[in-house]
């Protein structure tokens, strides 16, 4: 069985996001870059299935810039076994990463595809679903558990009134949540292995989908500051302000 995970290049979860001074976006230059933390959950995920004996190939695929090769090279040190780059300068929208996945799975023809629920940059939480469609694959979002067998996946996920459990035939889509599992360390001699592992790259127009952007980016702003709290004396004056001032009850 062949796993497709895809994984994004973003700005690094420990760095202060700051915005560009003509709020046209957001500042990226000489900052760590790094795997969105739910593709390495999903890559995780994946590899701990091949590991089991359920699965024979993980394929990490990654799309945009040619730093995203740094990502994926960290993939397959997690355990993917070869990386595809879709190299292109576009900044690219769900839907566009959802049509190159979609080619890429037409392609490498793999019967299940784990990728995270959300990248940490845009927060869209729609390219798993898109391609769902896009392929007419049976999906199941935000998992917790996976476990393969006999022809289908069987994935619990977290939903407001506790837990659900889906079982989806095979080709299927599946999208992490944070409680699915907790991503290895990479050690130096993985790392070292990853460098000798096959890294194929090809171009949007090589896979005939057109990345042009749909939408334009007005302006880009920083949340407004928290004003500070203040103290009170006694319950009385707090449901005073919170009558008269913040006006919730």
């Amino acid at each position: 069985m062949k796993v497709l995970v895809p994984v994004k290049r973003v700005v690094d979860f420990n760095v202060k996001v700051r915005v560009k001074s003509d709020g046209t976006g957001v500042d990226i230059a000489n900052v760590k870059m790094s795997m969105n933390p739910f593709d390495e959950i999903a890559l995780e995920e994946a590899t701990r299935l091949k590991e089991a004996g359920k699965v024979t190939e993980v394929v990490a695929v990654s799309a945009g810039v040619a730093q995203c090769q740094e990502t994926l090279r960290t993939g397959m040190a997690i355990g993917a076994d070869r990386g595809i780059l879709i190299e292109t300068g576009v900044e690219l929208e769900p839907l566009a990463v959802a049509k190159l996945l979609k080619a890429v799975a037409d392609k490498e023809q793999p019967q299940l595809i784990i990728l995270g629920k959300q990248a940490i940059d845009d927060d869209s939480n729609q390219v798993g679903q898109m391609l769902a469609a896009l392929l007419g694959w049976p999906q199941a979002t935000f998992a917790s558990k996976v476990e393969l067998g006999d022809g289908k996946v069987t994935v619990t996920r977290e939903v407001d009134g506790g837990l659900e459990t889906l079982a989806l035939q095979l080709p299927a889509i599946v999208t992490t949540d944070l409680r699915l599992n907790e991503p290895r360390y990479v050690t130096l001699p993985n790392i070292m292995k990853a460098k000798k592992k096959p890294l194929e790259t090809v171009k949007p127009e090589d896979l005939g989908v057109d990345v042009t952007p749909r939408l334009k980016t007005l302006k880009v702003a920083e949340p407004a500051k928290r004003s500070a709290g203040i103290k009170v004396p006694d319950v009385a004056t707090l449901v005073s302000k919170l009558r008269t001032e913040a006006k919730v009850i």
